[in-house]
């Protein structure tokens, strides 16, 4: 059972349903199970589908696709989502394809300690993203004071509010019905993606 509450099968889906399936499809040509938690109420998929794409895999987006997944990763850490750890951390190995690094800088968030593997500017946004996390109704003009003086612009601070808001979304949805990553294809990037630009 890959959650607690019942998915509707990809081939067993019609109307609706079907549609959001085809629209929710991976790369892989698979519908991973955090799209098939919403099959009961299909119109919630439409707004997930949209946001998450935003959120992670728009052109439009400045910060490096491979940083918007460690950001991914820390919100998941925060939250104990084992579901999102998987699949994104698996997203920054594929992008970045240097492992030693990869679990370089999942050991730093795990270990709340971002300046281990990242400069001031990366790191703080880091410690934004984890505070916006478990201390939401703390969060004071201070803390984005902080991030412009490490060098961040409006736009990236808004790009890492979104990933860690999204996440924030998607972690009590699959923590919330337990939804696992049986069956899946982990990541959404192939083992063939490009290799990220050194940053």
């Amino acid at each position: 059972m890959s959650a607690w509450i019942r998915m509707v099968p990809v081939d067993e889906a019609s109307g609706t349903l079907a549609e959001m399936y085809d629209k929710a499809t991976t790369p892989h040509g698979t519908v991973d199970n955090v799209m098939r938690a919403h099959s009961l109420r299909p119109h919630t998929m439409a707004g997930h589908v949209a946001l998450y794409r935003s959120v992670l895999h728009n052109p439009d987006n400045v910060l490096p696709f491979w940083f918007l997944e460690v950001v991914a990763c820390c919100t998941s850490i925060a939250n104990r989502c084992e579901y999102s750890l998987t699949h994104h951390f698996m997203n920054v190995r594929r992008l970045l394809k240097d492992d030693p690094r990869a679990f370089a800088i999942r050991a730093a968030l795990e270990a709340e300690r971002p300046e281990d593997a990242f400069g001031p500017k990366e790191a703080a946004l880091l410690r934004y993203t984890r505070k916006l996390t478990l201390a939401v109704g703390a969060m004071v003009r201070e803390d984005v004071d902080a991030l412009r003086a490490a060098g961040c612009d409006d736009g990236e601070i808004l790009e890492v509010n979104q990933v860690c808001a999204y996440f924030n979304y998607s972690n009590r949805l699959l923590n919330g019905l337990g939804v696992t990553t049986e069956g899946d294809v982990l990541g959404y990037y192939s083992p063939d993606e490009p290799a990220a630009p050194a940053a």
